[in-house]
Formats: structure tokens, sequence, C-alpha cells
């Protein structure tokens, strides 16, 4: 029982890392693609393509959601695709990058915070002193906003907090969900309902943004990359390694993302690579390892729980 338990933590931790990985390394594609395509108009894109892949699966096996708990998943997805990556891209776009992703690393908090709420987890020391650590490292990662930074607008950072905190409740939401239907059947219903949601913003976008469709092959690569393997892939494992874990124990590994995404930059865009990026690696892999060595006082809790899924 403690082996298959031991297991199950190390597949959601597997999935967990690689789904922030992909995350950080997809800005980097996601630069190129937005030059040419508008934020909502790849948003749509990118889920309708999800849809497809996660659909063809759904439907292969069968697992369909029950329409009594339609409005559940429906709030997750405007929760997780409408509200939280919009308030990404406005709240980016009013203040600034180096903002943006300040600012949304602050989700595992929120996560950790919302699973204590709504999951009734306790949090021990160790996870809080985790994440505390890991959230310092992300500072040390991207570096204190200087000069340009600060007069970067302030309805611009409270949107950018608002998409952290709708991650974290996204998230959390999510994990509810996988308690009663499988992470493939939740993500594909969000990325559904979160198309639905999504649909009008984009056709406003498109009437003040036109868009010409002739593009290269490296675009449509771009769209598919990002749609396959950043949104079918990415989301599927985040919502199956929070159905293995305990949230509180599974928001640390969210900030694999920054560190990825800023080695990227380097490998790919020749990005300055400074000691803060090591320095700032160090504190956040010390984070993530600290918020996942209680296995000794919540195993109990957790077999339990796994007793009843």
């Amino acid at each position: 029982m403690n082996h298959s338990h031991w297991k199950k933590q190390l597949f959601g931790a597997l999935c967990l890392t690689l789904a922030a990985a992909i995350w950080g390394g997809v800005y980097v594609v996601s630069k190129v693609v937005l030059e040419v395509i508008p934020p909502f108009t790849l948003l749509i894109l990118r889920f309708g393509i999800a849809l497809l892949v996660l659909g063809a699966f759904v439907v292969a096996r069968k697992e369909y959601i029950a329409k009594k708990d339609f409005p559940m998943l429906m709030g997750i997805a405007f929760v997780g695709v409408t509200i939280s990556i919009a308030a990404q891209f406005v709240g980016t776009k009013l203040s600034t990058a180096h903002m943006g992703a300040l600012i949304t690393a602050a989700s595992p908090a929120f996560i950790a915070l919302f699973a204590v709420w709504l999951l009734k987890e306790r949090l021990n020391w160790k996870q809080l002193v985790g994440i505390l650590l890991a959230t310092g490292g992300v500072v040390i990662v991207i570096g204190v906003p200087d000069g340009a930074d600060a007069q970067s607008s302030l309805m611009g950072n409270l949107i950018l907090l608002v998409a952290a905190v709708s991650w974290g409740l996204y998230t959390v939401l999510s994990k509810k969900a996988t308690q009663h239907y499988s992470s493939l059947a939740v993500t594909t219903y969000v990325a559904l309902f979160g198309l639905l949601f999504t649909s009008p913003i984009m056709v406003w976008e498109l009437s003040v943004t036109p868009v010409s469709w002739q593009f290269g092959m490296d675009i449509w690569a771009g769209v598919l990359y990002i749609g396959i393997i950043s949104t079918a892939g990415a989301f599927y494992l985040w919502n199956k390694g929070f159905e293995l874990m305990q949230a509180g124990s599974g928001a640390g590994f969210f900030f694999v993302q920054p560190i990825v995404g800023a080695f990227l930059g380097w490998l790919l865009l020749h990005e300055h690579l400074g000691v803060g990026f090591f320095a700032g690696a160090v504190f956040i892999f010390l984070g993530v390892a600290l918020s996942n060595l209680q296995k000794s006082n919540s195993s109990k809790a957790d077999a339990q729980e796994s007793h009843k899924l």
C-alpha cells in the first residue's frame, strides 16, 4: 500500500513537472506566433485544436460527463480559461511582461489557500516554507522590478493578480472534479466550455484587428504545437498531477515554468542568463522538495482518500 502511494506521488510529480516545463517553453513559440495572430484568436485556435485531440480520446473511451455536472465544468472553464488566461493577456498588455511573470508566480500560494478552503487539506509548515522559498527563487530568477516596471499600470498589475488568483481556483476546482471524473474528461469539457465562453471576445478582437491568414508553415507549426502540446497535453498533465497529489504539495511544481522559460529564452532567443538564474533555480528546487517532504504526516490521510477514489 505504501509502495503504491509513493508510486502515485512520483507519477503525479512527473506530470506536474512536465506540464510546467511545457508552459515554460511555450512562451518562446508564442512570442513568434503572437506577432501575426492576436491573443484571443490564438486562444480559440489552441483550445479548438486541443478539443479535437482530447475529444477523440473521450469518444473512443466513452468517458462522458453527466449533464447535471455541466454547471461545475462550466464554472471551471470560465475561471481557468476565460478569466485567468484573458486576465494574463490584458494585464501583461497594460503592465509589463516582467511584472506579469512576477505576479502570476503567486499562483501556487493561491492553490495552497484554495486547497485548505475547498478541499479541506491541511498545510504543514514545510509546505508553507517551501512555497515561500520557491517564490523567493522566482523573484531572484526574474529580478526585482526596475524603474520601467515601477511605472507599469496599477490596473494592469491588479488584473495580473486576478490571473494568479483565478489560476489557483481553477487548479483546485479541477482537482475536485477529478474526484468524480477522469482527468481526460475534465480537461476535454473545460476546453469545450472555455472555447464557447471566449469566442465572443475573439469575434470582437477580429473586428478591430483584422488578420491575414496567409501564414508560413512555421506559424502553423507553432499553432499546432501550442494547441496539441501546450494545451491538450499540458492541461491534461496538470489536472492528472493534481488528481494524484495533494494540492498543497503539487502547487510548488508551477515554479518549474520560469526556470524552463528563462533557459529556453537563453538557448533559442539568445537572452541573457545571469547568476540570479542559477541561484533562483536552487531556491525553487529546494522549495519544491521541501513542500513534498510531508509524506510521513499525510500518507495516512492520502491513503484514506485513495480508498474513497
